[in-house]
């Protein structure tokens, strides 16, 4: 059954591939890291707006769940809605926020928005020191999120349950015993407009940044 639409496949294969530049990028010093921050930061926007407007199976109030959910899920190992599991749900919100969070700290200390200044609006020191300290602790939690995440997929792999294959096809099995109705898939149309109004954010605070 259709599961995935193309949006949030292309953003979670983009958002891999950004995010290993992001990593060799930043250790060796060399390299374009701001500008694949900016990417990045394009790609976090438009999959925020896209929980919202997107797919069934991508919006954040379909997969949210509760810890009690979580916890049910975790005992009982059932779970016939498609897309994230519960505790999947729980990894997407926090990898998100944690990229979204590396993103802007990343942007202040790059200096993206000392330009306010020209309007009035003076970034105090104490929020260069705060985006630093973040951004560095950051760099150190993002990897073993992601090796969290790798090591639950292969983990579902071995039991037979092909998440790896289900976001590179689009297409989840459902189990037979089960009736799931087909979830509403959106137009690529409107995931095109979600991303041309993420860059044109991402812009807008480079305008800023050569004020």
């Amino acid at each position: 059954m259709k599961v995935w639409d193309l949006a949030t496949r292309l953003y979670h294969w983009s958002q891999a591939i950004i995010f290993l530049a992001l990593m060799v990028t930043g250790i060796s010093g060399n390299g374009p890291h701001v500008q694949l921050g900016l990417a990045l930061f394009t790609l976090v926007t438009w999959r925020i707006t896209w929980g919202m407007v997107g797919s069934e199976t991508s919006l954040f109030r379909q997969f949210m769940a509760s810890p009690q959910k979580v916890w049910a899920y975790l005992k009982a190992e059932r779970h016939t809605q498609l897309g994230h599991n519960p505790l999947g749900s729980w990894m997407v919100f926090t990898l998100l926020a944690s990229l979204l969070l590396q993103c802007i700290t990343g942007m202040i200390l790059a200096g993206m928005f000392d330009g306010l200044a020209a309007v009035g609006v003076e970034i105090p020191e104490i929020i260069y020191f705060g985006a630093e300290q973040t951004h560095l602790l950051l760099v150190d939690l993002l990897p073993m999120l992601i090796v969290l995440h790798v090591g639950a997929v292969l983990i579902y792999k071995l039991r037979s349950k092909p998440l790896l294959w289900a976001m590179l096809s689009g297409y989840q099995q459902v189990p037979t015993n089960h009736f799931i109705a087909q979830p509403n898939i959106v137009s690529n149309s409107r995931a095109i407009l979600v991303l041309i109004a993420s860059t044109l954010v991402t812009i807008a605070i480079i305008a800023i940044s050569m004020v």
